[in-house]
C-alpha cells in the first residue's frame, strides 16, 4: 500500500494554514484555553513546526486579529465597491458586522472580545489592541464622512464619535451570540435606530 506524502507548503503558506486554523479554534474556544498543540494537531503539523512560524500562542493569537480585520476589511470594501448608493454603505457594512445569521467562526469582534480580557494582565496584547483598534476606529470614521460627504448622514453627527458607537456594536453582537442574549430582529431594530439617528429619517 501507498503511503501519500504530506503536500510541502512554502513557508508563507504554512504560515497562512496555521492562521487559517487557529482563526476558527480561537473563535469557537478562547485564548486561554487553546492550546497551540490543539492547533497544530487541526492544522495537520507538529508543534515543534507552529513556533518555526510563531514565537508563542500570544504572536499566533494578534496574527489571528490581525488577519480577521483584513478580511473584514477586504469583504467591505468589496460590498461598498459594488454598492453604488452611499446611503446604504453603512446598512451592509453592519450586517456583515453584527448580524448573527451572517456571522461566520473567525469573525473579528470574536477576538477582539477575547483580547479584551487578556489585556488586563498582557502589556503587549494591551499595546497591539490599542493600536489596531484605532486602525479600525479611523477606517470606520472615514467610510462614515464618505457617506456624510454624499448627504446621507446629518453634517452634525461626528464621524470619530459614531465610529465608536459602530465598533461597540459589534462587541456587542459578539454577546449575543455568546449568549444568546439577542437575536437577528434586534439587531435589525437596533440598525433601523442607528439610521435614523444619523440620517434623521425614519425607516
Amino acid at each position: 500500500m501507498t503511503v501519500a506524502t504530506p503536500t510541502r507548503l512554502s513557508a508563507h503558506a504554512r504560515r497562512q494554514a496555521l492562521v487559517d486554523t487557529a482563526l476558527v479554534v480561537f473563535a469557537e474556544g478562547s485564548y486561554r484555553g487553546t492550546t497551540t498543540a490543539e492547533i497544530a494537531r487541526k492544522a495537520g503539523v507538529s508543534e515543534p513546526i507552529l513556533y518555526r512560524h510563531f514565537a508563542s500562542k500570544r504572536d499566533l493569537y494578534l496574527s489571528c486579529i490581525e488577519e480577521a480585520w483584513r478580511r473584514l476589511r477586504t469583504r467591505w470594501e468589496e460590498l461598498l465597491a459594488a454598492e453604488p448608493d452611499p446611503a446604504q454603505w453603512l446598512s451592509v457594512m453592519a450586517r456583515s458586522y453584527i448580524c448573527l445569521r451572517d456571522a461566520k467562526p473567525g469573525a473579528v469582534s470574536d477576538l477582539w472580545m477575547q483580547a479584551v480580557v487578556e489585556a488586563g494582565d498582557d502589556p503587549e496584547v494591551r499595546k497591539f489592541l490599542k493600536r489596531h483598534m484605532r486602525e479600525v476606529h479611523d477606517y470606520m470614521a472615514d467610510v462614515i464622512r464618505e457617506v456624510q460627504a454624499a448627504g446621507v448622514i446629518n453634517s452634525d453627527r461626528d464621524p470619530d464619535a459614531e465610529a465608536w458607537i459602530s465598533l461597540a456594536g459589534g462587541l456587542l453582537g459578539t454577546i449575543g451570540r455568546r449568549v444568546g442574549l439577542l437575536k437577528d430582529p434586534d439587531f435589525e431594530s437596533i440598525r433601523a435606530s442607528r439610521r435614523e439617528w444619523m440620517t434623521g429619517e425614519k425607516s
